[in-house]
């Protein structure tokens, strides 16, 4: 018997960090780098980069519950990118570059809530919180060439400078949790 899969959109700045960290997750069977939470249908990355969409860079999972949870995904979410920056994640500055869950129900909605509460009980971080919690509509999937980028494009100066550090962070982090 098959293990029904659930959906999670997250935004946490360039959805290439995203994407490389979600694709690695043991239990997460799909990510696919797009836009969500905008007012303009199907948007293009251009349009998207200009912050005028409404639109986040997010990535959307599926993923396997009974091998990785939502709590999990979002312990990962919120080690991997900065959620106190409004609008920004390191050199990626608009509202296209949000920390934003996109909640699929009421349950992931309160998962969130509840990690948000204890992340900030334990001031875990100097800055408030500023992860916006919206309900998910929408998500449009990124151009092709979006998809797997910093597989196909490790050298890269962006790659290198701002995804790769972002890695060794949830490998060494995680790495109970990386696919074999």
């Amino acid at each position: 018997m098959s293990q029904q899969l659930e959906s999670a959109t997250l935004g946490g700045g360039c959805f290439w960090c995203t994407e490389a960290i979600y694709k690695q997750l043991t239990g997460v069977q799909k990510v696919t780098p797009g836009y969500s939470g905008g007012h303009t249908d199907n948007p293009s990355y251009e349009e998207v980069c200009t912050g005028r969409t409404g639109h986040a860079e997010v990535v959307h999972l599926e993923f396997d519950p009974s091998k990785v949870s939502f709590t999990e995904i979002l312990e990962v979410f919120f080690k991997t990118h900065d959620p106190t920056t409004l609008n920004r994640q390191g050199p990626d500055v608009g509202t296209q570059y949000r920390s934003v869950i996109f909640y699929h129900s009421e349950e992931q909605k309160q998962t969130a809530e509840t990690i948000i509460r204890k992340l900030e009980e334990e001031s875990i971080y100097p800055d408030p919180i500023v992860t916006e919690r919206t309900r998910f509509e929408t998500f449009y999937p990124a151009e092709d060439y979006h998809k797997d980028y910093f597989a196909h494009h490790k050298n890269q100066p962006y790659c290198r400078m701002v995804i790769t550090p972002k890695l060794e962070k949830f490998e060494k982090t995680f790495s109970g949790k990386i696919k074999k």
